[in-house]
């Protein structure tokens, strides 16, 4: 590990638990972490959506979460989960996203997309686009305003996010009000000082990061002249015209210096861009540490600038 910006005091120790997965074995890495149910208040509706997908393959999978007996005129997200483009589903985030639409409140719309080796790019960056356009094309159906319907990701959902975005700007719509990337997976070339300096760190490593590309994009393809910005965003050359964003870097993640460059860029661009490195951190840390106060600054942000973006409300600390 790098000897800059030691963990956390309150992740330290919890960090030793927290190996990467090997994505060489993608059948046990894809065993949860936690087999308990998810749990829903009474005060959430929850339902899944069944929607045909336009290459013909198996229905894509939507659930969506609303808040019971709220009316129409309700903001959206349309929620993109983590795993490096091999791992995770709707399930891994369900408390996450209950959180999220009773705290916003807003519809929040989690995409089941397609996971590699057995569905390489393109599959999950089309999956994104498809639940972006239904959220927009059933608004009358489930109350949500369509000119407060914001994308966000963390880790791979955010890369996925961000190509969702630069898509809707390329098409001129769906209309995307902001963009929220959590510690994003955007650059297939890897060749930033953190990648190197951390690359055996807590959860995400470099060796995760190769991995994690090669299944998505193709043996031999990353690095490439042939990867283009719908596949990894940090390729993009002109940022311009994106939905103001907020980006999060973790301080000890080989992923920190393509989310700082991305906000950088962003910021360069005239996109209205926020960008915080949260200290002492690791990859996914706030969701497997959440006690800790820095994870509990990183939750209690999240809300905030949603709520700010969505809402026009502004948290003030008490």
């Amino acid at each position: 590990m790098g000897s800059r910006d030691a963990f956390d005091p309150e992740l330290a120790t919890a960090a030793g638990r927290f190996a990467a997965r090997d994505l060489t074995d993608l059948d046990g890495a894809r065993v949860p972490r936690a087999t308990s149910p998810p749990a829903t208040p009474d005060d959430v509706e929850v339902r899944d959506v069944l929607l045909p997908r336009p290459d013909g393959d198996a229905p894509l999978l939507l659930r969506l979460f609303r808040p019971r007996g709220a009316g129409t005129g309700l903001p959206a997200l349309v929620q993109l989960h983590a795993g490096g483009f091999v791992l995770g589903d709707i399930a891994q985030d369900h408390q996450r996203n209950v959180r999220l639409c009773r705290s916003l409140p807003a519809v929040v719309v989690s995409v089941e997309y397609r996971l590699a080796p057995e569905h390489p790019y393109p599959a999950a960056f089309q999956d994104s686009w498809t639940a972006l356009n239904w959220v927009h094309e059933n608004a009358g159906e489930t109350g949500v305003d369509v000119s407060r319907v914001a994308l966000h990701g963390r880790s791979a959902g955010g890369g996925l996010a961000a190509a969702t975005a630069l898509m809707a700007r390329d098409r001129g719509g769906p209309a995307v009000r902001f963009l929220y990337l959590g510690m994003p997976q955007l650059d297939d070339r890897m060749a930033s000082p953190s990648m190197r300096e951390f690359a055996d760190t807590p959860v995400w490593t470099r060796a995760s990061a190769e991995r994690s590309w090669e299944l998505y994009l193709g043996a031999g393809v990353a690095g490439s002249a042939d990867v283009d910005p719908y596949a990894a965003p940090a390729r993009a050359r002109d940022l311009s015209g994106l939905p103001p964003t907020y980006v999060s870097a973790m301080a000890r993640d080989p992923l920190r210096d393509e989310a700082v460059a991305f906000g950088a860029a962003l910021l360069s661009a005239g996109v209205p861009t926020e960008l915080h490195v949260f200290p002492g951190t690791f990859h996914g840390s706030s969701a497997l540490v959440p006690g800790a106060q820095i994870s509990h600054r990183e939750l209690a942000e999240e809300i905030s600038v949603l709520r700010r973006a969505l809402h026009g409300v502004v948290d003030t600390c008490p």
